[in-house]
């Protein structure tokens, strides 16, 4: 294991992560895999991986929520509705900057449950339960950033 100062790669990573990160990397680069802290650098990359799931599923529920509330929240209409497009606008302006392939069909795949507590949250909101039990909503108008849902609340 690489000794850097006093202190190995292994206690590094309990005192000061960021450190570690920026030396873990260095040994890659150098291709010195063996004096890696792999037990660390795995429970880092998995961490990774289901941070940037729960990222993206956090961002569609939001663009869920917003369009829900737009579609169905007559009375609220008038007085916020450019806010909930505004909102679902910036959703997929990072949603779109952190989608790869491979989250999109996670996302594909959850759909159904992140459109559950999408629901959970906008019938607490309005309390209302006049929004659809199955999710009315594909993943392409969901990302698609010049689709909103036609509005008859005239």
């Amino acid at each position: 294991m690489k000794v850097i100062g006093k202190v190995n790669l292994k206690e590094l990573y309990e005192i000061d992560d960021y450190l570690w990160i920026q030396e873990t990397v260095k040994l890659l680069k150098e291709k010195k895999f063996n004096q890696l802290d792999l037990e660390n650098l795995i429970e880092e990359l998995d961490d990774l991986g289901r941070e940037r799931k729960n990222k993206v599923e956090s961002l569609l529920e939001q663009i869920i929520k917003h369009l829900l509330l737009l579609e169905y929240w007559e009375s609220e209409y008038e007085f916020n509705s450019a806010h909930w497009e505004a909102e679902i606008t910036a959703f997929r302006t990072q949603l779109r900057k952190s989608l790869t392939t491979n989250l999109y069909n996670h996302l594909q795949q959850e759909l159904i449950s992140i459109y559950q507590d999408a629901l959970k949250y906008v019938k607490r909101k309005s309390r209302l339960n006049t929004f659809p039990n199955q999710c009315p909503y594909t993943l392409e108008q969901l990302l698609d950033e010049n689709w909103f849902p036609s509005i008859n609340n005239n």
